[in-house]
C-alpha cells in the first residue's frame, strides 16, 4: 500500500530513524516493527544474481543460489547494442522479482584506466560515452520490472590495490570528462534507484563523506532522485557521511555507527532534518518495491538462451586472415577440427569476487559442438586451465592432434586466479604454458584459431603466427554455445572492442602512475585514457578501440550533416548510408567521432559521441542517424566552471573503429559564452586581440598608437626576403609580448598601461 513517507518518518523515534539508515545484516535493510516498514533485500550483480540465503559474505566465498550467469560487462558492452542490454536488464529484473530482491547491485561503470585493474571484467569500457549509454539501457531494463539498481562505484574506483584507503588524485576537468561522465549520463537517462559510493578517497576525502560528489554534483547538478548507499564497510565517519549525502550504510555495523549517528543528531552535530530526508529517500524506494511486489517465476533455460544470444552479439572477431584462398573462419562443419585447451571442456566464463554466480548450467564448446551435430571434433587438453604449469605430454598430444586435423582451435585465456575483485594484475601476459602451446600448434597447423576467455586485454606474442583470433571475454554460462555458433558460421560475429588492446603494458598511459604508492594514485595522464592517448600519440596497438571483424563487408556512403554551421544551443543531425556488400547477413556498429579542430590545446584527436548497430541483409542499405548536442562538442572548462564549446571548426567522422575512419565532414560552431578573462601586466597582446571584449580597445590604444595594425608586417615592396622575414619575426615576437614589455620598450608609459589594464578588466568582468 502506498505510504505517506514524510508523515511516516515524523512518527518514528530518533533511534528508529538512525537504525533505518543502516543495514540489518549483510543484505537486508531494517524493518521497523509496528510502523508497517518492511525489510527488503539487496543482491550482488551485475551479470546475474548472487543471492545468499544464509552464511552470507561479500566476496563470493560462500555459495549462493543457482542462477543464470549472463556475460560479464567486459563482454556485453562490446555488443554496442542498447536494446539487447535492456533485454538483459529486463531478464535480471524478472529474476529479482522471483527471488524477492528489491535492488540489484549494479551496473558497475568505473572507467578502465589500466588493463591491470583486477575488476575490469565487471567494468564496461575505457570510454565514458559508451559507458553511459550501455549503463542507462541496463538500468532501464531492470527497473522496468519495479526492481531497483545500484549504480557503482561512485567515484574513481579504478584499481583494487588499497581500494579502501587510496586517494585518487584527479584534476577537475579529467574527473568531469572521464570519470564522472558515465555516472552522469546514467543518472540523467535512467534514474537508478540507488547509487553506491566507492571505498576510495577522491583528492584526499573519502567518497562516503564527500559533499561535492554526493550532493553538489549528484543531486544539485544531475538531479539524482534516489538514495545513496555505501559499498560494504566503506563508511569512515557515519555523521560526516550523512551530512555529505550518504543515506544508507551497508552492511550492519554491530550497532557502532547507529550509536554514533544517534549521538551526533542528539547533540546537534547533524541536523535531524538531514536524517529525516535520508529516511524518506530510503523508504520511498523500499515501498516502491513493496507496493509492486509480485510472485514471479522465471524460466532458467529461457534466460540461458538469452545469455547465449547476448554473447553471440558481443564476441569480437579480432583477426581472420585469408588462408588457402579464403578467410579461415567460419570453419567447415564437415572438416576435422582439433579443439585444444582445457577451456574447451571447462570454460572460464566469469570473474571472481562479489559478482561470482553459481550457474544452474554451463555449456562448453565441446558439448555445444556435439549438440550441433559436428562430428569431426577431436580434443586435447594442451594445458591446465587453472595454473601456469606446462605439461610436456599435454603439449605433445595437442601438437599431434593439430597436425592430424584440418584446423585447430585453441581455447585459451586467463585462469581465475589471474583476475578478481580484491587485487590487481601485475602484468597482462597469459600463462607461459599457453603461449608456448599456441606457438607449438601454430608451427604445425597453419589453420589455427585462438579463442580467448579473459576479462581484460592480454599480450599476444603469437599474434603473427595465427590467422584467427576470437575474443569471447568472460561470456557467461552459455559461452561455449556462442563460440561454436560463431566458429562454424551459424552466427556472424558483430561485437567490437569497448577498450584498446595495447601491444604491451608499458604502452598504457597510466603505466608510470598505476597503482600508486598505496596512499595516493596520481592520474597524471589526465583525459588521455585508452584510445584518446593511443590515437593522439599514434602508438601502435594490437587492436584499437571499436575494432571488430565480420564475415561480410560494409561500405559507408553519403555522409550528411543537417547544417554546416551551428550554435552551441542547437542540435546537429548526422546521417550516413551503410550497405552490406557481402553475401551473408550481418550487423555493423557504426561509430561517430567528433574532433576539435579549433586549435584548443589538450583535446584528444577524436572522441566517441554516437553509435548505432544496424542489421543488414546482403546488398541491403540502411541509414544510420545520430543527433549531436552541446556536450558532443564541449570540454569541461574549470574557469567557468562548466561545459564549454570553443568556437570554430569540428570534424564529424563515421568509422568502423577509432582508427578506421570511413567518412568525414566539418561543421562550424559558434557560441555566445565568453570565458573568464583577467588582464594583468603579463597578459599578451595576442590574447587581448583574440577576445572580442578587448579587441577594439587593444587595437586603438596599443596597436594604432604604436603606428601599426594587427596584421603581420610584410615590409616594403623593395625589401629583401631576409628583411621581410626579420620584420615578420619581430612582429610575431611583439604580438606575443606581455603588457609589461610595452612600457619598457615603447613610448607608452607605465601609468598609461596600468590605467589601460583597468579598462580591459572593466570590459571582461
Amino acid at each position: 500500500m502506498a505510504q505517506n513517507i514524510k508523515k511516516l518518518v515524523q512518527q518514528l523515534s530518533l533511534e528508529e530513524k538512525t537504525r533505518l539508515c543502516g543495514g540489518e545484516d549483510w543484505w537486508h535493510t531494517r524493518a521497523v516493527e509496528g510502523s508497517g516498514i518492511p525489510a527488503v533485500m539487496f543482491s550482488d550483480g551485475p551479470h546475474g544474481l548472487r543471492k545468499q540465503p544464509q552464511h552470507s559474505d561479500h566476496l563470493g566465498i560462500n555459495e549462493s543460489i543457482k542462477a543464470v550467469c549472463f556475460p560479464t560487462a567486459c563482454a556485453f558492452t562490446s555488443s554496442f547494442d542498447r536494446s539487447l542490454i535492456r533485454a538483459l536488464g529486463e531478464a535480471l529484473g524478472e529474476e529479482c522479482q522471483a527471488e524477492d530482491i528489491a535492488v540489484l547491485l549494479g551496473p558497475a561503470v568505473n572507467i578502465k584506466r589500466s588493463p591491470l585493474c583486477g575488476r575490469n571484467f565487471e567494468y564496461m569500457s575505457e570510454d565514458p560515452y559508451l559507458v553511459g549509454e550501455i549503463a542507462a539501457a541496463y538500468i532501464n531494463g531492470v527497473q522496468s520490472k519495479h526492481v531497483g539498481t545500484s549504480l557503482k562505484h561512485y567515484a574513481a574506483n579504478n584499481q583494487e590495490f588499497r581500494r579502501t584507503t587510496v586517494s585518487a588524485e584527479i584534476d577537475e576537468r579529467t574527473l568531469r570528462e572521464i570519470y564522472l561522465a558515465g555516472f552522469e549520463a546514467a543518472v540523467k537517462k535512467s534514474q537508478p534507484w540507488t547509487l553506491m559510493c566507492s571505498y576510495n578517497r577522491l583528492n584526499g576525502l573519502h567518497a562516503s563523506e564527500n559533499p561535492k560528489l554526493l550532493t553538489e554534483i549528484l543531486r544539485n547538478e544531475w538531479g539524482f532522485e534516489g538514495f545513496v548507499m555505501s559499498d560494504w564497510f566503506a563508511v569512515n565517519n557515519r555523521a560526516a557521511a550523512l551530512k555529505a549525502g550518504l543515506d544508507l550504510e551497508m552492511p550492519y555495523s554491530l550497532g557502532h555507527n547507529d550509536r554514533a549517528l544517534f549521538e551526533a543528531v542528539q547533540s546537534g552535530v547533524v541536523p535531524e532534518v538531514l536524517l529525516n530526508i535520508a529516511c524518506e529517500r530510503i523508504l520511498t524506494k523500499v515501498f516502491e518495491y513493496a507496493d509492486n511486489r509480485i510472485k514471479a517465476e522465471f524460466d532458467r533455460d529461457k534466460h540461458h538462451a538469452l545469455a547465449a544470444q547476448i554473447e553471440k552479439e558481443s564476441a569480437v572477431l579480432l583477426k581472420n586472415e585469408v588462408v588457402g584462398g579464403g578467410p579461415l573462419l567460419p570453419l567447415k562443419k564437415d572438416a576435422k577440427i582439433a579443439f585444444i585447451g582445457e577451456y574447451a571442456e571447462n570454460p572460464r566464463f566469469q570473474g571472481g569476487g562479489s559478482s561470482h554466480i553459481n550457474p544452474h548450467k554451463v555449456s562448453s564448446a565441446l558439448e555445444a559442438a556435439k549438440a550441433a551435430g559436428i562430428s569431426g571434433i577431436s580434443y586435447a587438453k594442451g594445458f591446465p586451465g587453472d595454473s601456469d604449469t606446462a605439461v610436456e605430454e599435454d603439449i605433445a598430444a595437442a601438437v599431434a592432434a593439430a597436425k592430424a586435423a584440418d584446423a585447430a582451435v585453441i581455447f585459451a585465456g586467463l585462469p581465475d586466479v589471474f583476475e578478481s575483485e580484491g587485487y590487481d594484475r601485475s602484468h597482462i601476459r597469459m600463462p607461459d604454458c599457453q603461449n608456448v602451446l599456441i606457438a607449438a600448434v601454430a608451427e604445425v597447423q597453419p589453420n589455427t584459431v585462438v579463442v580467448l576467455h579473459n576479462g581484460s586485454p592480454v599480450e599476444m606474442p603469437w599474434l603473427d603466427k595465427v590467422p584467427g583470433v576470437l575474443e569471447m571475454y568472460l561470456g557467461g554460462q552459455a559461452v561455449g554455445e556462442a563460440a561454436v555458433s560463431i566458429l562454424f558460421g551459424d552466427t556472424n560475429p558483430s561485437g567490437k572492442l569497448a577498450e584498446s588492446f595495447p601491444v604491451s603494458l608499458e604502452d598504457n598511459p597510466s603505466h608510470l602512475n598505476f597503482p600508486g604508492d598505496g596512499t595516493t594514485a596520481l592520474y597524471r595522464e589526465g583525459v588521455f585514457v585508452g584510445y584518446r592517448y593511443y590515437d593522439y600519440k599514434k602508438t601502435k596497438v594490437l587492436f584499437p578501440f571499436g575494432h571488430g571483424l565480420s564475415y561480410t563487408a560494409f561500405t559507408y556512403t553519403n555522409l550528411r550533416l543537417s547544417k554546416t554551421s551551428i550554435t552551441d544551443t542547437e542540435r546537429l543531425t548526422v546521417t550516413v548510408d551503410v550497405t552490406n556488400t557481402g553475401k551473408i547477413a550481418g550487423k555493423e556498429i557504426v561509430q561517430l567521432y567528433v574532433a576539435d579542430k579549433t586549435g584548443t590545446t589538450g583535446r584528444p584527436i577524436r572522441e566517441l559521441k554516437g553509435f548505432e548497430k544496424i542489421d543488414l541483409a546482403p546488398g541491403e542499405t540502411k541509414t544510420a542517424s545520430f543527433t549531436l548536442d552541446k556536450r558532443s562538442f564541449a570540454y569541461y572548462h574549470t574557469g567557468l566552471p562548466g561545459w564549454y564549446c570553443a568556437p570554430g571548426d569540428y570534424e564529424i567522422s563515421v568509422a568502423a573503429s577509432s582508427r578506421d575512419i570511413r567518412l568525414s565532414a566539418r561543421v562550424t560552431l559558434s557560441t555566445g559564452v565568453l570565458l573568464p578573462f583577467h588582464v594583468d601586466l603579463n597578459t599578451t597582446i595576442t590574447a587581448l586581440l583574440a577576445d572580442p571584449r578587448t579587441r577594439d580597445l587593444a587595437q586603438k590604444e596599443i596597436i594604432e598608437k604604436l603606428g601599426g595594425n594587427a596584421k603581420e608586417e610584410s615590409g616594403t615592396p623593395a625589401a629583401s626576403r631576409e628583411e621581410i622575414e626579420t620584420r615578420q619575426r619581430h612582429f610575431r615576437e611583439f604580438m606575443e609580448s606581455p603588457l609589461r614589455y610595452i612600457y619598457m620598450c615603447t613610448p607608452i608609459p607605465y601609468e598609461e598601461i596600468v590605467k589601460l589594464i583597468g579598462r580591459f578588466n572593466g570590459l571582461t568582468n
